[in-house]
């Protein structure tokens, strides 16, 4: 399970909430997906050291609601309100629909796989030892209450001829586990000796224990837990 299907894939609408939420006819569907992948790549692009973890879009049939999960909400908000609002206009332009932003903060970016992953390649971009910034993040991660976490750094390795793949972990990683919380995310880090790719697993116990700081629903269709704050505009 590990090396053939996506973990996040592998749970969607069994135990994780999906990132699309909205339904569509036959006809409209595949323009409205390709409507939702230019939003989340217009915000990824243009936020990529607010540590967006994910984007998750609700439709209506009048407006579109974007629910940006970030470890750093100050850098998308914005003096009184003025980033959001700009981000808000830009996306209208992009899509043609009226907009409603809703900014829901991390409590703890290390219990998040996705934002792991960014800041390792972040590391590696500045050519960073990759075993160093792999041990560092092993022990922050630990540190933040995970039962469990696994990276894998897959390329030309510091400046090899070779490319090759590195793995490191600790504690339990349970893949094949539904009912285990694994968090996963991949990122890309760009180099000049080519692109190094960072998977990360972080095992973050049962689905079913309250508790969970990581910015995800606890299941599949529940609501946000009340100790993340929401800005909405």
């Amino acid at each position: 399970m590990g090396q053939k299907v996506n973990p996040t894939g592998f749970r969607i609408g069994i135990v994780e909430p999906w990132r699309s939420r909205w339904y569509a006819t036959k006809k409209e569907f595949g323009s409205l997906l390709v409507e939702d992948y230019k939003i989340r790549s217009f915000i990824k692009k243009k936020y990529q050291f607010a540590g967006i973890s994910k984007v998750v879009i609700e439709r209506t049939r009048d407006q579109v609601v974007v629910h940006l999960h970030t470890a750093r909400p100050g850098i998308i908000i914005g003096r009184k309100g003025q980033e959001v609002d700009r981000l808000k206009a830009e996306l209208e332009d992009l899509t043609g629909r009226h907009m409603d932003l809703n900014i829901v903060e991390i409590n703890n970016a290390n219990r998040s796989g996705v934002l792991v992953a960014e800041d390792i390649a972040q590391q590696l971009t500045k050519r960073s030892s990759f075993r160093r910034t792999i041990k560092r993040s092993l022990d922050q991660v630990m540190e933040a209450g995970a039962l469990g976490i696994k990276i894998q750094v897959s390329g030309r390795l510091g400046g090899a001829e070779m490319s090759r793949t590195e793995k490191a972990s600790r504690g339990s990683i349970p893949l094949s586990t539904l009912q285990r919380h694994i968090d996963y995310g991949f990122a890309k880090a760009h180099t000049t000796f080519g692109v190094i790719g960072v998977k990360v697993w972080i095992d973050l116990g049962e689905y079913n224990k309250e508790g969970d700081e990581d910015g995800t629903n606890a299941q599949a269709g529940k609501a946000p837990q009340n100790s993340k704050r929401s800005h909405k505009r």
